[in-house]
């Protein structure tokens, strides 16, 4: 894998004598207090300001602030006027657009899309304060604010849609965000490596139009550059015959039309100075660096369901820094061109972000207001980033990466002295070491050489690779020192844990019983049906008991009354009524009520998202006689599919008892332990029976696990 330039080895810009500052302003007032006259940059973003390393917008602004740069907020402002987005005055460099940490629409809307009443991104939880869309609006407004102002927009909104992408809420595929946002350039992943590299080149006097080589970045173009192979991605992965059957690739060369039909034959090398764009199955890895795969285009996979689902696979396939190749796509006259993804960051470099000068707290603007957000992981460390699980309705690895980027355990150990002496509240207790996932800490590919080579979109699927390192002796460390400092009364593991990988260290589970866990362990076995697991790429329950033995035995050992509370997600595909049914009954058994439950949601450029609107696998090759896949899709499965979930609710029972009729097992309902829903109904809920006795107490209850 190639080298990136550090990020510490920037030259600071002239504006570092300013010094760093207490907050980033919010104000023209606190601007003023700074001695500042501009700002050179402008974060605009959904979320409140929160100056703790869990925001993005902190970690930007602070990043580009040691950097030497000044750098403003203007945090959730009101997007019917471009008046907010001028109140700092005209940034000197660009304006950064984010929707936040999270995407606005599921910030927003529940999976039945129904609007939330609230938002923790918001002070006081207060809903409603952030548009639909939010990094389209937003770069609107600052359009309209200073038009001649670059717009760099980034964060995980921007991310999952920097190609076109299927839109649930809208039940339509969309455009590259970049287009309708009428951005400059977009910036995918964490994004450290280029908002550095763009704030600097953009500062010597460098055009954003000109600043094409910078990987983890998204551009349009009018045509590709000169002396670029291009790779036709159905070459790569053949979805069969095109309906309609339309040439999308056909070139314009020197005013003539070269068609797919006259193509250079399948593995032909382009020559050394070839001039005209080819299509060819294979590239000398010399030439790697000027070739491009094109995908389907908009238009194309608005109409074809099957070549959306083609266009996400190879995406995903063209994942791993170390292997991919830049992509474009056509929307209409324009190209959206996406570079290979960024490098990860080093430990050396992990720690630089994280050890940047935050205070840990909201801004004082928000007076005693609480944030719920930051409520919840003011006392939380993170350890580590991305996540090579691979999970399909999950978004992480596409947006961080799958690729394990670590802090070291100085680094964490020093955070959490900083918590634990200047965190206002602290009383001792650290609420998570933590990530994407609990215990990924320092675990990587055993050979560099085969990490660059591989396209596997998982590491844990469907087993535990044997190229994988697993040992989780430094994690194991990180917990004792972490828990031996004074002060310290307890260390706590929230950030699931990815089970399959624990079994392999039993010190691990062993570790994490006897310390780190108060009491409930939340964990995400997701189904236990093998057609939906597969679709999910989660192991199967086999896994799940393997883990609980061990969790139970140490627990148990150390004289702990404690409980596994797994997780399930409903109405994901590849998941039938039966599939349900089972999981249902296996709650039941096992003796679990979910007090709240999760319905798929179809997250941009997940891959459960293209199954979920092209009923295809794209985890295999697509074709048109490829793998359907059942998908639970309207209202009234994906709520009777929460309702099995949640089969103690009286108010589902009448659901129930429909279903289980309908599917031929009238023989579960009924009063005795055997059954799963009763034949009555208690007064006030559901639908009320006729002729029905009068039906015992009925006793609710939260979630937890019985023995």
């Amino acid at each position: 894998m190639e080298q990136a330039r550090d990020i510490h080895s920037y030259r600071k810009y002239w504006a570092a004598r300013f010094g760093v500052a207490p907050f980033l302003p919010m104000s023209r007032a606190q601007m003023d207090a700074l001695g500042w006259d501009s700002c050179d940059v402008i974060v605009v973003t959904g979320d409140a300001y929160v100056d703790h390393p869990s925001f993005g917008m902190a970690i930007i602004g602070r990043l580009l602030e040691v950097q030497g740069f000044r750098v403003g907020i203007i945090a959730q402002p009101d997007w019917q006027s471009a008046d907010p987005f001028k109140a700092l005055g005209k940034p000197n460099l660009f304006f950064g657009i984010t929707a936040g940490n999270m995407d606005s629409m599921v910030n927003r809307y529940t999976s039945d899309r129904r609007m939330r009443s609230d938002d923790a991104y918001t002070p006081n939880g207060e809903g409603g304060k952030r548009p639909d869309r939010s990094v389209i609006v937003y770069s609107q407004r600052a359009r309209e604010a200073y038009a001649d102002v670059p717009i760099v927009i980034g964060g995980i909104e921007a991310s999952l849609r920097r190609i076109a992408h299927f839109d649930y809420w809208s039940e339509k595929v969309r455009r590259s965000i970049l287009l309708d946002a009428k951005a400059d350039l977009l910036l995918f992943g964490n994004a450290e490596r280029q908002i550095v590299e763009v704030a600097h080149r953009l500062a010597a006097g460098e055009k954003i139009a000109d600043i094409t080589d910078l990987r983890g970045t998204a551009f349009t173009r009018r045509a590709l550059p000169e002396g670029y192979i291009e790779i036709d991605s159905t070459h790569l992965d053949t979805p069969g015959p095109l309906n309609p059957p339309i040439d999308p690739y056909a070139m314009e060369d020197n005013g003539g039309t070269k068609s797919s039909t006259e193509q250079t034959p399948a593995g032909a090398a382009p020559s050394a100075n070839e001039s005209v764009v080819r299509f060819v199955r294979r590239v000398r890895n010399a030439d790697r660096a000027r070739s491009v795969i094109r995908l389907p285009a908009f238009e194309q996979v608005v109409d074809d369901p099957v070549m959306y689902a083609h266009a996400s696979r190879i995406l995903h396939l063209e994942a791993n820094p170390g292997n991919a190749r830049a992509m474009v796509q056509r929307h209409g006259q324009i190209d959206v061109w996406l570079n290979p993804p960024p490098l990860p960051l080093t430990t050396r470099e992990m720690d630089y972000v994280y050890e940047l000068p935050y205070q840990r707290q909201p801004h004082p603007f928000y007076g005693k207001a609480e944030i719920p957000a930051y409520k919840m992981i003011r006392f939380s460390i993170a350890i580590q980033r991305g996540c090579f699980g691979g999970c399909t309705f999950c978004s992480i690895t596409e947006h961080e990466g799958r690729i394990i980027q670590s802090r070291s355990e100085g680094s964490i150990l020093r955070e959490i002295e900083k918590v634990r002496d200047t965190a206002p509240g602290f009383t001792g207790v650290i609420s998570d070491l933590g990530g994407p996932t609990a215990n990924m800490y320092r675990l990587a590919c055993k050979s560099r050489a085969i990490e660059s080579a591989c396209r596997k979109p998982s590491c844990v699927y469907p087993g535990v690779c044997p190229n994988l390192n697993a040992d989780h002796a430094p994690l194991i460390e990180l917990y004792r020192k972490a828990r031996a400092l004074p002060g310290i009364k307890k260390v706590l593991i929230a950030s699931g844990v990815r089970y399959d990988l624990a079994i392999e260290s039993p010190e691990y589970v062993k570790e994490l019983a006897q310390h780190h866990v108060g009491g409930y362990l939340k964990i995400a076995p997701e189904a236990i049906g093998e057609s939906p697991l597969s679709k999910m790429m989660k192991p199967g329950v086999g896994t799940y008991y393997r883990f609980k033995e061990l969790f139970d035995r140490y627990s148990k050992e150390a004289g702990k009354e404690q409980y596994l509370i797994p997780y399930f997600i409903a109405a994901h595909p590849g998941t039938t009524d039966e599939d349900m049914l089972e999981l249902a009954l296996w709650l039941k058994k096992n003796g679990f009520r979910a007090d709240q439950v999760q319905a798929f949601l179809p997250s941009p450029m997940a891959t459960a998202t293209a199954m979920y609107h092209s009923g295809k696998n794209p985890l295999r090759r697509i074709a048109r006689n490829s793998e359907e896949v059942t998908i639970p899709k309207g209202l009234k499965i994906r709520r009777l599919h929460k309702a099995f979930l949640r089969y103690h609710d009286a108010n589902n029972w009448p659901m129930l008892r429909e279903a289980l009729r309908r599917m031929g097992r009238g023989d579960l309902i009924g009063p005795g332990k055997q059954h799963l829903v009763p034949p009555w109904q208690p007064v006030g809920t559901g639908k009320q029976a006729e002729g029905i006795r009068t039906p015992r107490p009925f006793r609710t209850q939260h979630t937890r696990a019985r023995k």
